[in-house]
């Protein structure tokens, strides 16, 4: 499915389904849509699926250079995005988002009906809070002398001690390693977005698509909550991945790096903890769940840049454009994932022509993202791992097809490659990947991005109707382009 970055720019999507005879009208997500994708290039495996696609869009062999090819105009944008990047949707293995048509509430006849109904409830309230006010009083004045009733608290909010494992114990240890990102291009187009410490040398781990305005030149600076500033550079992005690490310029010597949790070990239901700057309010923290976890999500800035993929962490934490690049933590407050895409009708329904939180919010897994982060500061180029072989991202139910010819002619395994030396040929379907069914190319990508170059894998195939089986090694690529 295609999801979109949260950000202040984002596509117009359809509403809702109409709501019930007596409700008032609201946009809300329907059923999803199923569509077709381009095809793309193996560099690091097949892409994601895209949102809004027609089913009888035509596909091509991917390019087996990188980057993939850009989602359509119709694929949401990311959606942990700062206020001013786009909006995500769902991303992954061929499926798509579609939206209903609104539905308009028809107006009260002769005078009467809903309208009518609440101003007389208003004045039935007004009438009962005068005569509650006034007993009140009245009671009040009465038992003056019998002295007060009231108990009062031995300490204020302020200071009660939270008990070890309360969300608020949680965000107090984390919050302060939480910074609010704003990032601008020599013209001065960026956005808000978020990051968190990734060590004590003053890097910060967020999304690309945060800083992506900023990358070649431009203004970059992080606030942390006590309302300090830093001007910071960007170290690495990977645009494929969508993480990136600034480093602050004169970083302080007080650092908290916040601990990085094991996100293999998460499960379908655990807590979640998620912050942020939500439409620039920063310092704003959401909870939930994880709602699902390895689910194939492509995303895009929409602007018509390439796609990103990843096999993401699903939580219905609250995520608005402003919480991208912010961590996802467990309740022991460790991260487990980067909030980097939402699923949404792009103008919330009401009119703001910005996308908001539906409750589906997506996460790059932290074990991706360390090593991702670790070879950018290294290196300051991204690794991606390949099959070396193109596959179609046409948007099907029965796996990756490997396409029977490349981009411009080129081979569509390639000579020597993994997938050539593992005995792959074109017109192969691709069903599983270790124990991961694979149900399109886009979904094999995000599978193939949770490994690194040198993984041995299983591939479970179709070839002329029979079920085979063969082990891979997978090799890498530097770079995204």
């Amino acid at each position: 499915m295609s999801t979109e970055n949260e950000g202040t720019a984002v596509p117009p999507a359809p509403s809702a389904p109409p709501p019930p005879a007596d409700a008032p009208a609201a946009s809300a997500p329907q059923g999803a849509h199923p569509g077709s994708a381009p095809a793309a290039g193996d560099p690091y495996g097949p892409p994601a699926p895209q949102a809004h696609h027609d089913p009888g869009e035509s596909t091509s062999a991917p390019d087996p250079s990188w980057p993939p090819p850009p989602p359509p105009p119709s694929t949401p944008a990311y959606g942990a995005g700062g206020a001013g990047h786009g909006a995500a949707g769902q991303g992954g293995g061929g499926w798509g988002a579609g939206w209903g048509a609104a539905h308009q509430q028809p107006a009260p006849k002769n005078g009467r009906g809903r309208g009518g109904l609440v101003a007389a409830v208003l004045v039935a309230a007004l009438v009962a809070g005068g005569l509650g006010g006034g007993l009140g009083y009245t009671l009040a004045r009465e038992n003056d002398s019998g002295g007060s009733t009231t108990v009062s608290a031995g300490t204020t909010g302020g200071n009660v001690k939270r008990d070890p494992g309360t969300v608020a114990a949680v965000v107090a240890a984390a919050l302060p390693s939480t910074v609010t990102i704003e990032a601008a291009s020599s013209s001065g187009e960026g956005g808000t977005g978020t990051g968190f410490v990734f060590d004590k040398q003053g890097h910060i781990v967020t999304n690309n698509h945060v800083v992506a305005e900023a990358v070649d030149g431009g203004n970059l600076s992080a606030t942390f909550p006590d309302g300090k500033k830093y001007e910071a550079e960007v170290v690495g992005n990977a645009q494929g991945y969508d993480v990136a690490v600034i480093k602050l310029k004169n970083a302080p010597s007080d650092l908290k790096p916040l601990t990085l949790g094991n996100s293999d070990d998460v499960a379908v239901g655990d807590s979640t903890i998620a912050i942020g700057a939500p439409f620039g309010l920063s310092d704003t923290v959401t909870t939930g769940i994880i709602s699902a976890k390895n689910r194939p999500v492509a995303s895009s800035d929409g602007s018509g840049s390439k796609a990103s993929y990843m096999s993401a962490l699903q939580t219905d934490a609250s995520i608005n454009p402003g919480n991208s690049g912010g961590p996802l933590l467990d309740a022991q407050g460790n991260v487990i994932g980067i909030n980097s895409a939402i699923q949404s009708t792009s103008n919330g329904g009401f009119g703001t022509g910005q996308a908001g939180s539906i409750g589906l919010g997506f996460a790059i897994p932290i074990n991706q993202a360390k090593y991702v982060a670790q070879e950018l500061i290294e290196n300051g180029k991204p690794v991606y791992a390949k099959i070396g072989a193109s596959v179609s991202l046409e948007d099907t139910t029965n796996g990756a097809k490997i396409t029977e010819q490349g981009v411009g002619g080129t081979e569509p395994v390639d000579p020597g490659g993994p997938a050539d030396k593992a005995g792959l040929k074109p017109g192969d379907v691709i069903t599983k990947l270790d124990d991961r069914v694979i149900d399109s190319g886009p979904t094999l990508i995000g599978e193939i991005w949770t490994h690194k170059p040198g993984d041995e894998v299983t591939i479970t195939y179709e070839r002329g109707g029979k079920e085979r089986t063969t082990e891979l090694t997978l090799g890498s690529r530097v770079g995204d382009s």
